[in-house]
């Protein structure tokens, strides 16, 4: 599963810019709404389109590799045992 680590990414433009964003000024800065940016935020599996994600490091100044996470859920599996569904 991908994982969108808002949040961190908020945490580190904060640090970069010193200036701390909310979702509603974030909401503001890519022209998504707020309760998209919320769903982002709160829902670990949240499916984002590119142009979402295009936005997000747009305004928060970053690289689709710094908010984008692949998180595994089934450690134990092999690769070919994850592909035959077992």
């Amino acid at each position: 599963m991908i994982r969108i680590k808002l949040r961190e990414a908020m945490d580190a433009y904060e640090r970069r810019c010193g200036e701390r964003l909310t979702y509603g000024r974030l909401a503001e800065l890519t022209g998504l709404a707020r309760a998209t940016i919320e769903s982002i935020g709160a829902r670990t599996g949240y499916n984002a389109t590119l142009e979402v994600v295009d936005r997000l490091c747009e305004a928060l100044g970053c690289s689709p590799g710094d908010i984008l996470e692949r998180v595994d859920e089934t450690p134990h599996r092999s690769p070919k045992e994850r592909a035959l569904g077992q």
